[in-house]
C-alpha cells in the first residue's frame, strides 16, 4: 500500500502542473495475490502490484483523458499532456457539467488486516484441503482463491480529495467428473467470511449428485434458482438501470413509470455502495458520495442510477454512480458509458431452498447460468445456459440430474413470476462488482434448447 499521504502527494503533483481549466485525477492501487488449482493440485501462485492514475483535463467545454502506471515525474507529465492534447482536439461538449466542488463523503470501513496479510501459505492450506477432499471423493477440483488490497482516490482542481483503502477475498471453484460438474463461489472484504472448505464441499457434492445426467426437452418449467443464478439476474437488472441507458431507450426501465408494478411484490433490488455487507466504496469516480438507490422496490419500478452528467440531462440529482472517465468499459455489454450500479443487492425473503423445492411439483433446480448475453435490452431478454448442476424436481424432491439447457428469457418477466424468495443472501464476485442475491422460486422459465452435455 502507498497510503493516503503518498497518494495525496502524487495526485497533487499532477494538479499543480496542469494548465487545463479543470483537472481531475483518479488513483487506482492494487496488491493482488492469487492461488490457482486444477486436477486437485495447486499449480500456480501469482502476485501483482500496480498503481496508476487516470487524468481528465477540461479545456473550456472540451475534455480529454490520459492514463499511466508510471508514477515518476516524467510519467505523470506525459499522462497530463496526453489528456490536455486530447481535450484540445475534441469538439465542444454542451452537456459537460464541469468538475464538482468538494462535498462531504462519510467514509466506511472495508479494510481487514487479516485479509491484507493473508499469505500464499494461508491460501495453499485452504485450497489443499479442498483438493484433498475432492481426491478422496474421486472428483477433480479446480478454481482460484484470491486476496487483494485496493486503494482508490479521486482529486480535482476544485479542492476535492477522497481516499478509500479496501480488501477483498474471493473463491471460485468448479469440481468435475467425467459427465458432471459442481460450482461454488464466495466473496467478502473479510477473508474469514469466505469459507473455502465449505464452498469446496458444496461443489464436490453437486458434482457427485450430477453424474449420469438425462436429456430433457426444452420448454417452460417452474424453477428453483440458486443464488448464483439469481446473481446473474440481479447483475443484469441493476446493470441496465443506468440513467444513460434509460434516456437512450436501452433499458427495461425505459417507458416505465416510477412506482409501476414490474415484479412480484416480494422482489426488491437496490444498489448500495456503503453497505458493509457488500464491498463498500463510499464515493464514485467523480468523488461524489454513493447513495442507496432502490431499482425495484417491493415489485415496483424504482429509480435509475445517475452520475452528474446524466442527472443534469434528466433533471435529477446525481446518486454517486459515475464510472471512471472516459467510461471505457461496461461489464454488461448493454452500455458503453454512463453511470453504473456496482453494488447490486436483491433483498431476502422468508423461505428456505428446501421449502422452495418442496413446493415444486415438477420443475428444474438450477445452480447457475453461463455465457449470458443480451438479446433485447428494452425487455431485459437474456440468453444463456445452465451449468454445473441442473436437476429435475418431481413431487417436491430433487430426483435426477439433467443435461444443461439453453434459455431465452426476459429477466423482468421472470421477476414478475417469482413465487418465493430465499431468506439467505449470498455474496460473490463475478467481475468488478460484488453481487448479493438469495435463491428464488419462479413459476415459469423459458428453456429454448438442449445441449449435448
Amino acid at each position: 500500500m502507498l497510503g493516503e499521504k503518498t497518494i495525496r502527494e502524487i495526485v497533487g503533483r499532477v494538479l499543480a502542473r496542469s494548465q487545463a481549466d479543470e483537472t481531475e485525477v483518479l488513483f487506482f492501487g492494487l496488491e493482488e495475490r492469487l492461488t490457482r488449482f486444477a486436477n486437485n493440485t495447486i499449480h500456480q501462485n501469482v502476485a501483482e502490484t500496480d498503481a496508476g492514475v487516470v487524468v481528465r483535463a477540461a479545456v473550456g467545454r472540451r475534455t480529454g483523458v490520459g492514463m499511466t502506471n508510471d508514477l515518476s515525474e516524467a510519467g505523470l507529465e506525459r499522462a497530463l499532456e496526453a489528456a490536455v492534447r486530447a481535450a484540445r482536439l475534441q469538439p465542444e461538449d454542451p452537456q459537460y457539467p464541469g468538475l464538482p466542488d468538494p462535498v462531504p463523503v462519510e467514509l466506511v470501513a472495508a479494510f481487514d488486516e487479516r485479509t491484507a496479510a493473508y499469505t500464499p501459505d494461508d491460501r495453499a492450506r485452504d485450497v489443499a484441503e479442498v483438493c484433498r477432499r475432492a481426491e478422496e471423493a474421486g472428483v477433480n477440483a479446480s478454481g482460484a482463491f484470491r486476496t487483494a488490497v485496493h486503494e482508490f482516490a479521486v482529486a480535482n482542481s476544485h479542492g476535492l480529495f477522497v481516499y478509500h483503502p479496501t480488501t477483498i477475498a474471493d473463491l471460485t471453484t468448479v469440481v468435475m467428473t467425467d459427465d458432471s460438474a459442481g460450482y461454488a463461489a464466495g466473496a467478502s472484504w473479510r477473508v474469514a467470511e469466505v469459507d473455502v472448505v465449505a464452498l469446496g464441499e458444496e461443489a464436490i457434492g453437486k458434482a457427485l449428485r450430477g453424474r449420469n445426467p438425462r436429456p430433457l426437452e426444452p420448454g417452460v418449467y417452474p424453477v428453483v434458482l440458486e443464488s448464483y443464478a439469481v446473481g446473474d439476474i440481479v447483475d443484469f437488472i441493476a446493470g441496465m438501470a443506468g440513467g444513460m441507458a434509460v434516456a437512450e431507450g436501452r433499458s427495461w426501465m425505459t417507458g416505465r413509470e416510477e412506482g409501476e408494478p414490474v415484479a412480484a411484490s416480494a422482489v426488491s433490488i437496490w444498489d448500495d455502495g456503503r453497505d458493509p455487507a457488500g464491498w463498500p466504496l463510499p464515493f464514485d469516480f467523480e468523488g461524489m458520495p454513493r447513495q442507496r438507490v432502490d431499482i425495484i422496490r417491493e415489485g415496483r419500478v424504482g429509480s435509475p442510477v445517475y452520475d452528474r452528467r446524466w442527472a443534469a440531462i434528466a433533471g435529477k440529482s446525481p446518486t454517486g454512480h459515475a464510472l471512471p472517465a472516459a467510461n471505457p468499459f461496461s461489464p454488461w455489454m448493454t452500455a458503453a458509458a454512463g453511470p453504473a450500479a456496482l453494488h447490486p443487492v436483491m433483498g431476502p425473503g422468508e423461505h428456505t431452498v428446501e421449502e422452495m423445492i418442496a413446493a415444486t411439483d415438477y420443475g428444474l433446480y438450477v445452480t447457475r447460468f453461463h455465457y449470458t448475453r443480451v438479446v433485447h435490452p428494452r425487455q431485459a431478454v437474456i440468453t444463456g445456459m445452465t451449468r454445473d448442476g441442473t436437476f429435475l424436481i418431481e413431487r417436491g424432491e430433487i430426483t435426477v440430474p439433467v443435461r444443461n439447457l439453453r434459455f431465452t428469457q426476459s429477466y423482468v418477466e421472470a421477476l414478475a413470476n417469482v413465487e418465493m424468495v430465499g431468506r439467505r443472501v449470498h455474496c460473490e464476485r463475478p467481475d468488478f462488482t460484488v453481487v448479493r442475491a438469495p435463491a428464488l422460486k419462479i413459476s415459469a422459465f423459458h428453456f429454448t434448447g438442449a445441449t449435448e452435455f
